[in-house]
């Protein structure tokens, strides 16, 4: 009797143990791939984190619209955006829908924005725009570098068809028409 308690309990603990991994596998998985999308980001190599993107997006924004956009704002001239730092805040389990894995995850990045090359007005004008978009407890303005510190909350959605390989999605409030066309109604329901 001792023996089978024992042996049910070794392969119960295995068992356990074994789920644990896969899903911190799938967790480490979307994580990376959320990390390259940043470093792409920091590193300014904008084709590079486009193509992080889950290409099924590209219908509802185009890919050059995307581009764009991620140039406008980090590789502006006169607002100079580097990302100082990256956390992650959760990852959601990935769930299986009509053949593909989606995953809601959020994490914050640290940026600083120098200003310095502005006029006052304009200054004034981006602090008031940073403020709407990200909060007043999220935006920092440091007078003797004359720049902003941002702490940004970012949501994405992160599409897998094998649990190895994610491509995201973002999920910002200003993408929210165009993720209908993107997203399936079970994930939009929970952004």
């Amino acid at each position: 009797m001792k023996t089978k308690l024992i042996t049910f309990l070794f392969i119960f603990t295995a068992y356990f143990s074994f789920a644990q991994t896969k899903v911190n596998s799938e967790d480490q998985a979307i994580r990376k791939s959320i990390v390259y999308f940043v470093n792409s980001i920091k590193y300014k190599k904008i084709d590079q984190s486009v193509n992080s993107l889950y290409p099924k997006f590209f219908t509802a924004v185009s890919k050059e619209q995307i581009t764009q956009l991620l140039n406008m704002t980090y590789n502006n001239p006169f607002i100079k955006i580097d990302v100082q730092d990256m956390k992650f805040g959760s990852v959601g389990k990935p769930e299986l829908i009509s053949g593909e894995y989606f995953s809601i995850a959020n994490y914050y990045l640290t940026m600083k924005g120098d200003v310095s090359s502005m006029s006052e007005d304009m200054k004034k004008k981006i602090g008031e725009m940073m403020n709407s978009k990200y909060g007043k407890a999220g935006v920092k303005y440091n007078s003797n570098e004359q720049s902003y510190l941002i702490t940004a909350p970012m949501k994405v959605v992160a599409v897998s068809k094998d649990k190895k390989a994610w491509k995201l999605v973002f999920a910002d409030k200003e993408y929210k028409a165009q993720l209908v066309k993107v997203l399936p109604k079970k994930v939009l329901d929970k952004l």
